[in-house]
């Protein structure tokens, strides 16, 4: 049988986040597939040489961009049998996913919104555009059944297919002893609560003065965190954005896992905090209940609560066999999200849209599939 080919639009490695990851993870699988034909077209062109010096500005960059990105679509999707596009959220959804949208549409190419942000509900609450164009599309894929049961608030069938671990670059190591060398790899955005890690970890210092604070990344409220760190006195490692090949090693030096969150949806630093061992201590804003479980997989407490994110973090220092426990059970969860079983679901919603399918409630399953429990 011949292979399905599919066009992936989404962000290249340059921007430090989960999608980029996940696109990067998704190509390199199917690379040599012999069921799928991958191909890629940037939302992030490299520009000429000339032209360089726009990147530097913002919105100008942006602009430039465009005729390059639009160009790249219209010849990539002459060629597809599907367009596979990585959509954000505001903004960042009109500039990205629709055009690629109205080309395929245009070129009579099936299309798939792949949809990450955890700020879906805001997002959908305040642009019916965007509600009207997600109808629109062949199939929504989201990664989480937070974003599904979301996405069913404004009855839009979606199916979820969960991310991908990278089984290849992050190694299980048991925390024995545990120590006070906590690691956040989040960045630095407002709904990322790292001022919460931070309160959190002037409380852990007083109990263990020998504790250390990594906060990888970067963001548009570093200046502020790094001003709160001076703030309160503490000594905090700031190792900057960390090129994913490389951030296993911040894994490997540390002992647990802390974040502050104010809102998410499936973070990828989670899911690799899991392969690596590292007992996850976060807030639980609506997305992370569905993928930690407290005291099963994980310590939860209320989302801007540093008192009681500090106080689980002391929980597992003096209670290394939990600590254990939580990063086992944890482990054996990531089964699921693990290219094997994730393979195959990407090989159903293909092959559902490439089969002629002509909605994406035409019998297609859109909660997930039947072996992926509400444990997610």
């Amino acid at each position: 049988m011949e292979a399905i080919k599919v066009m992936v639009v989404g962000p290249t490695r340059r921007w430090v986040g989960g999608q980029s990851v996940q696109v990067d993870l998704l190509l390199h699988n199917w690379q040599d597939d012999p069921e799928v034909n991958v191909s890629f077209v940037s939302i992030d062109p490299d520009l000429p040489f000339a032209l360089r010096w726009v990147e530097n500005v913002p919105v100008l960059r942006t602009l430039v961009r465009m005729p390059f990105y639009l160009s790249a679509l219209w010849r990539g999707a002459r060629g597809a049998d599907i367009v596979h596009i990585f959509s954000a959220s505001y903004w960042a959804f009109l500039l990205a996913p629709v055009p690629a949208w109205l080309i395929a549409r245009f070129r009579g190419k099936k299309s798939l919104v792949h949809y990450h942000s955890g700020e879906a509900r805001d997002h959908l609450r305040g642009s019916s555009v965007a509600v009207k164009i997600l109808r629109a599309v062949d199939r929504v894929v989201v990664p989480s059944m937070y974003l599904v049961d979301v996405f069913r608030e404004f009855d839009l069938p979606a199916h979820m297919v969960p991310n991908i671990v990278d089984s290849a670059q992050f190694f299980y190591r048991a925390r024995r002893p545990v120590r006070p060398r906590l690691i956040c790899p989040r960045g630095f955005h407002p709904y990322y609560g790292v001022d919460t890690v931070v309160r959190a970890f002037a409380a852990i210092k007083k109990e263990y003065p020998e504790a250390c604070l990594y906060l990888l990344g970067k963001g548009p409220v570093e200046g502020e965190i790094r001003g709160l760190v001076k703030q309160l006195g503490l000594d905090v490692v700031f190792p900057g954005p960390v090129p994913h090949e490389q951030i296993f090693h911040y894994y490997n030096e540390t002992d647990i896992f802390v974040n502050g969150s104010l809102l998410d949806n499936m973070p990828v630093s989670i899911l690799e905090a899991f392969a690596s061992g590292t007992p996850v201590v976060t807030t639980a804003p609506d997305g992370m209940r569905y993928l930690v479980k407290h005291g099963h997989s994980g310590l939860l407490c209320e989302p801007g609560d540093w008192q009681a994110l500090a106080e689980n973090v002391i929980r597992l220092l003096r209670d290394p066999d939990l600590a254990l426990r939580l990063a086992q059970n944890a482990l054996a969860e990531l089964g699921q999200y693990r290219w094997e079983a994730v393979r195959n679901q990407w090989l159903e919603v293909y092959r559902s849209l490439h089969g002629g399918q002509e909605s994406q409630g035409s019998g297609f399953p859109v909660s997930g599939q039947v072996a992926l429990t509400s444990k997610q």
